[in-house]
């Protein structure tokens, strides 16, 4: 206390010049209305710059639940999408709700472990078989097709992403629904290689490269965009370059489907293996 009141009495001056400036701006403030607005300005903009910067921060650490939300209400609006519906009647003379059962449904995952630099790599999502998950299933992402899930365990599931060399997924030209293999050759994780187009084929660069529906996911699901092409001398196929659209290396977010005829049509298939 005492060295306070030392404090105090040898910079007493400086004190009493801030009281006294204080005080004279305050008078001059509440006598003038000019100064008065202007002091008010002034503090709306000051105050008003604190509170904006403040709700950024506030956005900025929300990110992850805005995320989440974003995540499960795409995953309901891919649960409506007529594409994925298949027709039930036999007599198809009209087309009504009541024919129409649901066969893709949608799960929101979050990415919780990827790779992107190896020759066979894999992805970890947070969704296992207490949540419906099963080895087979495929996984998309907002921007195109992900990969395959290959092991489950109760609250996880990884997944051979399309980075892989034993990933091929049956994938056509979105202009001439010629089909093919596409496969990943191991160099650069946005390029990968459609595999098996006749010769013939007139392949166009900018065209889209689509899922065909035969496999694990829904007809015309985005993989990538034609770059080029090559073809071999000698060869009855061509190589179709495609950039890939799904950026693995920014991958956060996915959605495994589930193909709800894929048990029935495996089991029909595997008929034809036994005979």
């Amino acid at each position: 206390m005492r060295n306070l009141w030392l404090f105090i009495l040898k910079y007493h001056a400086f004190f009493l010049f801030i009281l006294f400036e204080t005080a004279a701006i305050l008078i001059l403030v509440n006598n003038n209305n000019y100064q008065q607005a202007t002091v008010l300005n002034s503090a709306n903009n000051f105050f008003g710059g604190v509170y904006t910067s403040y709700s950024n921060l506030s956005d900025y650490f929300s990110l992850r639940s805005a995320n989440d939300s974003l995540a499960f209400e795409n995953q309901q609006l891919r649960n409506q999408l007529d594409t994925d519906m298949y027709d039930n009647s036999v007599v198809r003379r009209t087309r009504t709700d009541s024919n129409l059962l649901q066969q893709y449904t949608y799960m929101n995952a979050k990415v919780v472990n990827n790779t992107t630099s190896y020759r066979n790599n894999f992805i970890t999502l947070n969704r296992g078989s207490k949540h419906g998950v099963k080895k087979g299933m495929g996984v998309i992402a907002n921007s195109g097709v992900v990969g395959i899930v290959k092991d489950v365990s109760e609250h996880f599931c990884t997944v051979i992403s399309i980075l892989h060399k034993d990933t091929r997924i049956s994938a056509q030209l979105s202009s001439t629904k010629d089909i093919g293999s596409l496969i990943w050759e191991g160099v650069d994780s946005r390029k990968a290689t459609l595999v098996f187009i006749p010769n013939h084929v007139e392949v166009t660069v900018g065209d889209k490269v689509v899922t065909t529906g035969f496999s694990l996911f829904p007809e015309g699901v985005l993989i990538g965009i034609v770059t080029s092409s090559e073809i071999k001398s000698g060869e009855s196929f061509i190589d179709v370059d495609v950039y890939l659209s799904t950026d693995f290396q920014n991958l956060r977010y996915v959605y495994i489907v589930e193909n709800k005829l894929a048990l029935e049509q495996l089991k029909l298939e595997s008929k034809l293996t036994n005979d």
